[in-house]
């Protein structure tokens, strides 16, 4: 649009302009003409948010991770990440004169003379405590309720490799202080390296710099620890929210909801206010912790002696697993090619990865056996995918066991129990308990869609008894809301795969592949009669209630919100609810 006007005129109004326009406003015309932040803001600003409690997990992951850098910056200020030797003289009194590595005597420094620093250690340890174990839940929320499906394998991906690194990376931090009991699990560490067959001693000394405990260890550690895993985990997370920008959030089915839109509240600025409030929340509860739980305590270990270890040690309740594996393993040995295995270790070794493997290759096992190429954002109850369920339970269930197996000379002491005792029952828990945990939860599972097929079917139970005429006595049920029953409904239930003809079209037999004998076998284990409950309406000659569910006309439609913040995201674009 061009306007023409005299040159006095168009001099004053341009001088007007500029004096009006504030400062905050000519730096974001002068952003949004070189990056384009106008049409960002509009379009991200926006991104609307479902409202969940378990949506929360995953903030607390990414604000645990942040006060995890900002409190490990503030921490390497002060630590020396050395193993030469110095004799100690600092606030410590029972520790003076002792001889100590750098590392050591600078934690010890760090704990006692420098202001607010046992504060800042113990926050650090605290956050990457909760780090771990809320990426665990957060893990396990998305494996349960199915979020992993398609277009979200990839996020599902980089969400697995910051849960293997944060266990890396903890356990590097954990060996840094050279503390007696950090100076065991490098012991822990040594022997896992030296069982790896052919290379396990070139590895040991490549490691540890010659024998162990050499003078290189954690001054490498301290590299990988400080500068490598965080910017790779950084970049992660970041990698990680963008993917969830992108694919929108997943949610809950309820009215209103589809596959196609979000209903929720937008991200500036009811979600900003709402994340920036949790994360001080989080911050404050653990520096809360940090003030009055004491943990790791290093001056009561030590400094790090080969020929010593603590009795009761134990490592960070993460690393339990891998802990515990060891311990139940057998000290099995075999000699191959003139080489000696050592299954004890080299097993547990083998198997720690591999259970996360387990669970991290999960979405594409199960992409494969239903061959659903759909995309998903609406989430599954977990009752309504009982094997699923069942596997999740049974991979806890021997994750937990192990975890406790790590501390069984802890249960012999505490409990005056035998350690053989202990470390026999763990070995059988650690090969029935997930199978029978599997058989267990697949039940109930299959129990609550029954339950929730008769609540649909019959309503909801009140309580009250009626007497008939007759003498006969009957329960009274009252029907379900719309908005209720469309959830207890609203599920697909796949069916499983139907092997191909036995004979092509001229009659000739047909040759069946084995993987895809395989995959209807598994298809209809997943989902065949046994394995789940047809819904109300999906059975023939089911009840007039159940077929009013099914019918797309009682589908009800989204309730209208009165608060001018809830709003759905359809197709891209934000409407009103």
């Amino acid at each position: 649009m061009t306007e023409s006007t005299t040159g006095s005129r168009t001099g004053s109004t341009t001088r007007s302009t500029v004096r009006d326009a504030g400062a905050g406003e000519r730096i974001a015309d002068w952003a949004d003409g070189r990056l384009g932040v106008y049409g960002l803001g509009r379009k991200y600003l926006r991104k609307i948010f479902p409202d969940h409690w378990s949506f929360m997990l995953g903030e607390i992951c990414l604000y645990t991770f942040v006060v995890l850098i900002l409190t490990g910056v503030y921490l390497t200020l002060f630590f020396h990440p050395s193993m030469n030797e110095v004799e100690y003289h600092g606030s410590y009194v029972p520790l003076n004169g002792i001889r100590m590595s750098e590392a050591y005597s600078s934690t010890l420094d760090i704990s006692f003379d420098v202001r607010g620093g046992l504060l800042i250690r113990q926050i650090h340890h605290w956050a990457a405590l909760i780090f771990v174990a809320a990426m665990f839940v957060h893990m396990m929320r998305h494996f349960f309720t199915g979020s992993f499906r398609k277009p979200r394998e990839v996020n599902w991906v980089f969400g697995w490799l910051l849960l293997f690194l944060a266990l890396f990376e903890g356990l590097l931090g954990y060996s840094l202080p050279d503390d007696l009991l950090s100076g065991a699990g490098m012991r822990l560490i040594e022997g896992m390296t030296l069982s790896v067959p052919v290379v396990g001693t070139y590895l040991s000394f490549f490691l540890f710099g010659g024998e162990f405990p050499g003078h290189d260890i954690v001054a490498r550690f301290y590299s990988i620890h400080v500068l490598l895993l965080p910017g790779v985990m950084a970049a992660l997370v970041v990698l990680h929210l963008i993917l969830v920008f992108h694919h929108k959030h997943t949610q809950f089915a309820g009215p209103g909801k589809t596959e196609q839109n979000v209903v929720g509240q937008p991200f500036f600025p009811v979600y900003v206010a709402k994340a920036g409030g949790f994360f001080f929340l989080v911050f404050g509860v653990v520096a809360l912790i940090a003030a009055v739980a004491s943990v790791n305590p290093v001056w009561l270990y030590g400094p790090y002696r080969p020929d010593q270890v603590s009795t009761g040690a134990q490592p960070d309740w993460y690393l339990g697993f891998a802990e515990g594996l060891v311990r139940v393993m057998p000290g099995w040995e075999i000699t191959v090619g003139g080489h000696t295995l050592v299954l004890g270790i080299l097993i547990p070794l083998l198997a720690f990865p591999l259970w996360l493997v387990l669970i991290g290759a999960y979405p594409f096992f199960e992409a494969w056996i239903t061959g659903d190429r759909r995309e998903h954002h609406l989430l599954d109850r977990p009752r309504n995918r009982p094997v699923r369920t069942g596997l999740g339970v049974a991979w806890l269930t021997g994750f937990l066991v192990a975890l406790a197996a790590g501390g069984n000379d802890l249960w012999a002491t505490h409990f005056h129990l035998s350690v053989n005792t202990i470390t026999w029952t763990a070995r059988v828990l650690l090969l029935a308990g997930p199978v029978l945990a599997f058989v267990v939860t697949k039940r109930i599972c299959l129990g609550l869609q029954r339950r929730d097929r008769d609540k649909v079917e019959h309503g909801r139970e009140t309580g009250r008894v009626r007497r008939l005429p007759h003498g006969e006595y009957v329960e009274l049920h009252e029907p379900l809301s719309p908005s209720e029953r469309f959830r207890l409904t609203h599920h697909d239930q796949p069916a499983p795969l139907e092997p191909p003809p036995a004979e092509d079209e001229q009659g000739v037999r047909r040759r069946v592949r084995r993987a895809v004998r395989v995959r209807v076998a598994l298809s209809r284990w997943m989902y065949g009669p046994g394995s789940q409950i047809p819904k109300a309406g999906a059975r023939a000659g089911g009840s007039e209630a159940a077929a009013e569910v099914a019918a797309p006309a009682e589908v009800p439609a989204a309730p209208e919100v009165a608060a001018a913040s809830e709003v759905s995201e359809v197709a891209g674009g934000e409407v009103g609810s």
